[in-house]
């Protein structure tokens, strides 16, 4: 029921989840069930994955490592910060453009925190 919680609300209930998943004190009906998941292995260096689905769920998203690379702004040469995420899905629950729509929300709101507040 993240649609219905405030970020502060989330940012609270991740912090205390992950500090129980390090201790493996989950207990199985807080990590099963979902319909969406995230699997990230950043924190390992690695930097493009893709992730299976985990049934009954419609999706997962994996994330990578941030990573300096070159890219071309303005017409100039200049090294930014990137990162991978690439989406499973499940397309009798998600459509490839449903899915699509939602890389390109997260990519403006990683790009925009801000926006995550207004």
């Amino acid at each position: 029921h993240a649609d219905r919680k405030s970020l502060r609300e989330i940012s609270a209930e991740v912090r205390d989840m992950a500090g129980r998943a390090r201790e493996r004190r989950l207990k199985p009906e807080e990590y099963t069930g979902a319909t969406f998941s995230i699997s990230n292995l950043g924190m390992y260096d690695i930097t493009h994955f893709t992730a299976i689905i985990n049934p009954p769920e419609a999706g997962i998203l994996a994330v990578g490592s941030i990573t300096e690379q070159p890219v071309v702004a303005g017409g100039q040469v200049t090294v930014r910060r990137r990162m991978h995420a690439t989406m499973s899905c499940d397309h009798r629950v998600i459509d490839g453009a449903t899915g699509a729509e939602f890389l390109r929300t997260l990519k403006t709101l990683l790009e925009n925190p801000l926006a995550l507040v207004w």
